[in-house]
């Protein structure tokens, strides 16, 4: 059983696929930079200074009343909230991850066309022609007496 799994272990998929995963994390990780980090401050700004990072509705006060100018402060408070700006800036984080593993695939079916467009090396063709045992001339392959020596064949 163990060299079974060994087997399934190392095969070029199962590698692949890890090496996929671990690369589209840190990727994750860099989009989500460039989501709250690059774009949506030039994005609040341009609205009139908002944090969409803070952006939230407040559905049940906590045990310190409100406004809470933060979702932290609103967390340490023990409020409830809706924190509609976090899923606008996951929305726009999956938007562009989506479109970078679409520019991906797009990428990978143009070479596999490529591929299958790329002429196959042609069959070595019929030949059309052989020697005559008793004279050696090369003649027709459909002969049956050569015109050389006049031979039966």
């Amino acid at each position: 059983m163990f060299e079974e799994f060994k087997k399934f272990a190392v095969r070029g998929n199962v590698i692949d696929m890890a090496v996929g995963i671990i690369i589209g994390g840190a990727f994750g990780t860099i989009v989500k930079s460039l989501v709250g980090d690059v774009i949506m401050p030039p994005i609040g700004l341009a609205l009139g200074g908002v944090d969409f990072a803070n952006l939230m509705l407040v559905i049940s006060e906590g045990a310190t009343p409100g406004p809470y100018l933060t979702v932290a402060d609103a967390k340490a408070a023990g409020a409830v909230t809706i924190n509609y700006g976090l899923f606008v800036n996951a929305v726009i984080s999956f938007v562009i991850v989506a479109f970078a593993v679409f520019m991906l695939v797009k990428g990978i079916n143009k070479l596999r066309e490529k591929e299958e467009a790329a002429p196959a090396p042609e069959a070595p063709a019929e030949p059309t022609t052989k020697e005559c045992p008793h004279c050696i001339s090369t003649i027709s392959i459909a002969a049956s007496r050569c015109p050389q020596c006049t031979s039966a064949l």
